[in-house]
């Protein structure tokens, strides 16, 4: 179960497929005498192998249930186990600030409903890391009325674990507002103990934020920071709140309901005339990260996000959100608690309709069945290779989610790859997957093929189906030049097919493009180049005159049938030519110093 795509053929590429493979790595490092937050397949042998979070602390449970039943199982049991889980945590939480059974149990609903959260945990561990919040508050309850020291340290423990849990299990952004709301929920509700181990808590999720920003951050392409551009496309507008309908697995869906809000308004009130510090705090809690979502629609939010360092790595401002979840659900079980008590006679019957009012109006659709693909036979096939690392293609940035597909399936044959999927991978992954992205394309540079012999590469996976999941073109080009080259496919499939070195006459399994027409393939928009590397085919002909503009002047190189055709410094506009020993197609590569170069025309003189 995960968010509802469309997967051609193959598994959907999302978050979810890369929060298995390292829910698996746990166990399969373990299994091997290995630390189990070390990745030891993705982008090699380009870096070293990479730590990886995410794997905490849902890894360990994910271990047993994947041995006995398989991935997807095991996936299923765990995402349903941290719904019901949420709502329990939430229950026992409220239980304990002395409400009774049916407002407590409304405010877990709440919570194990609440639509941010549920959307956040089909494909993104977010949802799954917020059932910690409750955890931690009802470990601090717990401990300030434990009857003995061991219990109360023991529930004190707790509480620490919980809140350092979050960082450590990835979610740095939420850790933010986790941090400052359980120790100010201690503080509330002091005890010396319960206090110390919250205190403790914090302290180690700091050290764990900070340890991450300056070994993990520091060495990839986000060491700067995020861009305002990303801050801008991730943040909500105040109508989203309110939306049910907003386009689906949408980092600005952060729909809150209608009743919901209303009911912990009035939940706030009844809590302000006994609690006030209590209601204080949780209305700072539902409200702050409700603002915070907007993002650059808030006024003073784009100042603060560029000069507040902890803040700047963040790109979307809605991941608080689940501290407003709880805090919602909390107030509105202080609502549904005075509603059913004043209903006398009539409890029961007020209590199972605000049930259902509840339930009507948080009720989201995001949890849908997604194709797994369990047993592919290419990589079966690839099973019983001899041993080697291997090549998918298409080939992606590091940062495209694409890349989880190849994730997943180290799950079925592990083997080492340079490709992989981490938004702070080292710049030397993206580098490789930069200058090889052409290879998708079936455009290969004299060198290539014994580069990839020098990186230990003796199988390639040529996916067709996440040529199309991505909308990449050349899938055509790519399949023949691997024909060419002297790869053969030696387990075709529906979507995914290994190739081995050998021989072979085998046509692609996709219809060749038209001739008519210069075929333009990587690195494009439009006719826009996207990079400084953009491939074009061209068929027939003896020679192609290309007649390109440049933003500012620099300078281009055109390769034709892999030898380097011509070269020089543009300014404005430009020509560059290219001819041709035989016919068919060509394969041609611009390069140039600076991207936005655009392809004006392309005319291709007859034989």
């Amino acid at each position: 179960m995960a968010n509802d795509r469309l997967g051609a053929g193959e598994p959907p590429a999302g978050d979810h497929l890369q929060s298995i493979y390292r829910f698996w790595l746990v166990g399969h490092q373990l299994e091997h005498g290995e630390a189990p937050w070390q990745d030891p397949f993705s982008f090699q042998p380009i870096v070293e192998p990479q730590t990886v979070l995410g794997g905490w602390p849902f890894g360990f449970g994910f271990w047993p249930l994947e041995a006995a039943f398989g991935p997807v199982v095991a996936w299923n049991l765990l995402l349903l186990g941290t719904i019901v889980a949420a709502g329990l945590l939430t229950y026992g939480w409220l239980r304990c600030l002395e409400l009774g059974r049916l407002g407590a149990a409304v405010g877990g609903l709440a919570f194990a409903l609440a639509p941010y959260r549920l959307e956040q945990s089909a494909g993104h561990l977010l949802g799954w890391v917020a059932l910690l919040l409750p955890l931690a508050l009802l470990a601090v309850e717990r401990a300030r009325v434990a009857p003995t020291p061991a219990r109360m340290h023991a529930w004190g423990a707790t509480a620490a674990l919980a809140v350092a849990s979050i960082p450590l299990a990835g979610q740095l952004h939420l850790a933010l507002g986790a941090v400052p709301l359980v120790l100010a929920y201690a503080a509330l509700r002091f005890n010396r103990t319960s206090f110390a181990w919250a205190l403790a808590g914090s302290l180690v999720a700091v050290g764990i934020g900070v340890a991450v920003r300056y070994t993990l951050i520091a060495g990839s392409t986000e060491g700067s920071g995020r861009s305002v551009d990303e801050l801008r496309r991730y943040s909500a507008e105040p109508v989203d709140f309110v939306d049910r309908w907003h386009a689906p697995r949408s980092e600005e869906f952060v729909y809150l309901g209608w009743l919901t809000p209303a009911l912990a308004l009035a939940g706030l009130v009844f809590l302000a005339r006994k609690r006030r510090g209590l209601a204080v705090l949780l209305g700072i809690a539902a409200l702050l990260p409700v603002l915070l979502a907007l993002g650059v629609n808030l006024p003073g939010y784009e100042p603060l996000w560029r000069h507040l360092a902890p803040l700047h790595f963040t790109r979307v401002p809605g991941r608080l959100l689940p501290i407003a979840d709880l805090a919602l659900a909390g107030l509105l079980a202080f609502a549904c608690s005075g509603l059913v008590r004043r209903a006398g006679r009539r409890s029961i019957a007020a209590a199972g309709a605000l049930v259902v009012l509840v339930v009507l109006d948080l009720t989201v659709q995001p949890l849908s069945a997604t194709a797994a693909d369990p047993g592919n036979g290419a990589y079966r096939a690839l099973a019983t290779a001899p041993p080697g690392r291997v090549l998918e293609l298409p080939v992606f940035g590091p940062g495209q989610h694409f890349g989880s597909v190849y994730d997943y399936y180290q799950l079925q044959e592990a083997r080492e790859q340079p490709g992989g999927y981490s938004t702070i991978a080292p710049q030397a992954a993206f580098d490789f997957a930069f200058t090889h992205n052409r290879l998708s394309c079936g455009v290969w540079l004299p060198g290539d093929g014994a580069k990839l012999e020098r990186l230990g590469i003796t199988r390639l996976l040529f996916h067709r189906g996440l040529y199309a999941q991505a909308h990449r073109r050349g899938a055509w080009f790519a399949w023949r030049t691997l024909v060419s080259r002297g790869w053969r496919p030696v387990a075709p499939g529906d979507a995914v097919t290994l190739f081995a070195p050998g021989t072979s006459t085998a046509a692609p399994p996709v219809p060749e493009p038209s001739r008519i027409r210069p075929f333009l393939c990587t690195g494009w928009r439009g006719q826009t180049t996207l990079a400084r590397q953009a491939t074009i085919w061209v068929y027939g002909g003896s020679s192609v005159t290309l007649r390109v503009r440049t933003p500012a002047r620099s300078s281009v190189r055109l390769w034709a049938d892999g030898q380097v055709a011509d070269q020089r410094d543009v300014f404005g506009s430009g020509f560059l030519m290219a001819h041709f020993g035989d016919s068919g197609w060509h394969p041609l590569l611009l390069e140039s110093a600076t991207r936005g170069l655009r392809l004006a025309e392309v005319n291709v003189e007859a034989s």
